[in-house]
């Protein structure tokens, strides 16, 4: 098994020259968790994957040395690291946030998803919840006492929030939660002292949609049980559960009736954070990918000396598209982050999440089955862990909103209004005097306008947004490549940015 190593320099330059975030407390931050990650989560990786979580007399017990790590994790103050100053959080920046959540995706994509829903919680809290509410889990969620759950999903109602029968009843003195829940990921743990789960639930009749759902708060309790754990392709040390209701306190947070904004703050950061895990998992499969090849003697050179596999053409070919893949899908997420700290396009910003939720996702899973094939037998062994990488990866094309309902939402929501402008402008600003990209840009002008007078626009949905992400993902290499030579090893991004395709 090749040890995990974060991609320190290249995040530090895209966070930097990329993204244009400035700021050397960052890096302390990010060297600082890297060793942590290297050297405590990484190392539970493939023993949490053979071990899986197990449900046990009613209760989730999470594989073994996961406690361990969760405590030091959360008295590192690693979980309040985005979380306000005043309820005992570090209070950094978005961007910073993002970057340590890659390295713990690419270190523990498994536990990184049991404790990674905590920002978004805050958040929502932030914006929604009452001053009492803030001041008695916002603490508790920054210090890691607490974790936190998403629970929308039911059996007859997954994409489709309208079809939710979970209920919020309202007793005369408090409400209740009365109902089933599944694909619960954190749904039960045994590593913090309690969970909050945040349920989206109907206190309006069925025939109103998605406008009869309101959004509670639920501390686990006697009330809410786990009736199974999910038996999963991969992530086998997150528990996914499903989850019983039975008149579980709780309390309402926002209004009545308006839940689903308020549960989109937690979706959107979710997004942008399966966006980075895909980003992780590229990352992680390139490096396992090159050094494997690096090492592995196969086949002669034309003089009869032994060849690497690293210096035939076509696994070169492999190793680049892994290595590109990575590094442009992290900055194009690292360019929406820094849209969303600047907080001054926000309609880009609804734009630019779900491009990067699809194409990050997608990327994982490409870099990941491509390093595979590098690896050739051996990838398809459990012991060298890039098959654990791709069962891992599998799952950011489906979760936090199945990738081809992004698109469809971008071709039939998305692109009249500001944001598809604001789209438009910012290739242009990432592009500089490409003349390639100005004109990638304006056919893409010109296949929205075609969109937005077809009366079927959902049956070009995946096309256009693989487009779209292209053109993101090749303006992005523009800008590395223009930047490369702030990088420690800038012939490697410029040969790189050589090989984009639009």
């Amino acid at each position: 098994m090749i040890p995990f190593a974060a991609p320190l320099d290249d995040i530090f330059f895209s966070l930097r020259h990329v993204a244009g975030f400035d700021d050397d407390i960052a890096r302390d931050v990010l060297v600082h968790f890297a060793q942590f990650a290297e050297e405590v989560l990484a190392p539970l990786n493939a023993l949490g994957d053979r071990q899986g979580a197990r449900l046990v007399d009613g209760r989730v017990r999470m594989p073994d040395g996961f406690d361990t790590a969760y405590r030091a994790l959360a008295d590192g103050g690693w979980q309040g690291l985005s979380a306000p100053e005043a309820f005992g959080g570090m209070e950094q920046s978005p961007l910073v946030a993002a970057a340590v959540s890659e390295v713990f995706s690419g270190a523990n994509h498994a536990l990184q998803m049991v404790c990674g829903l905590v920002p978004g919680a805050i958040e929502t809290l932030r914006r929604f919840g009452t001053p009492a509410q803030q001041a008695t889990w916002i603490p508790r969620l920054a210090s890691g006492a607490v974790l936190s759950t998403m629970c929308l999903t039911e059996a007859g109602a997954g994409s489709d929030l309208a079809r939710i029968r979970t209920r919020g009843v309202h007793d005369g003195m408090s409400w209740k939660i009365i109902g089933e829940k599944i694909f619960i990921s954190g749904g039960d743990q045994d590593i913090s002292e309690g969970i909050l789960h945040l349920v989206l639930a109907r206190t309006g009749s069925a025939d109103r949609g998605t406008r009869g759902l309101s959004l509670f708060a639920c501390p686990a309790g006697p009330q809410v049980r786990v009736t199974r754990i999910e038996d999963k392709l991969g992530l086998h040390a997150s528990p996914t559960c499903a989850m019983l209701f039975d008149e579980a306190p709780a309390e309402l947070i926002g209004d009545e009736g308006q839940g689903l904004p308020a549960m989109f703050t937690v979706m959107n950061h979710a997004r942008i954070d399966v966006a980075l895990q895909g980003v992780a998992h590229a990352a992680r499969a390139a490096q396992i990918a090159r050094a494997h090849a690096e090492g592995r003697v196969q086949g002669r050179h034309p003089d009869g000396a032994d060849a690497r596999l690293v210096e035939h053409a076509d696994v070169r070919r492999m190793l680049d598209e892994q290595d590109r893949l990575a590094v442009g899908a992290r900055g194009m997420c690292h360019v929406a982050l820094a849209e969303i700290q600047s907080g001054a396009r926000p309609a880009l910003v609804e734009f630019l999440t779900p491009v990067c939720k699809v194409f990050g996702s997608e990327a994982g899973i490409r870099a990941a089955d491509i390093g595979i094939q590098v690896l050739g037998g051996y990838g398809y062994l459990t012991e060298y862990g890039i098959g654990q990488t791709w069962r891992d990866s599998r799952i950011t094309a489906i979760y936090e909103g199945a990738n081809g309902i992004h698109a469809r939402a971008l071709v039939t929501r998305g692109l009249d209004g500001p944001g598809a402008d604001q789209f438009a402008d910012l290739i242009a600003a990432l592009a500089g005097d490409d003349g390639d990209l100005a004109q990638a840009r304006a056919d893409w002008c010109s296949a929205r306008d075609r969109l937005l007078s077809s009366e079927e626009p959902a049956a070009a949905a995946h096309g256009f947004m693989q487009d779209t992400g292209r053109l993101f993902f090749a303006a992005v290499w523009a800008r590395i490549a223009a930047m490369a030579v702030h990088h420690p090893d800038p012939s490697r991004l410029t040969r790189l940015s050589h090989l984009r395709l639009l």
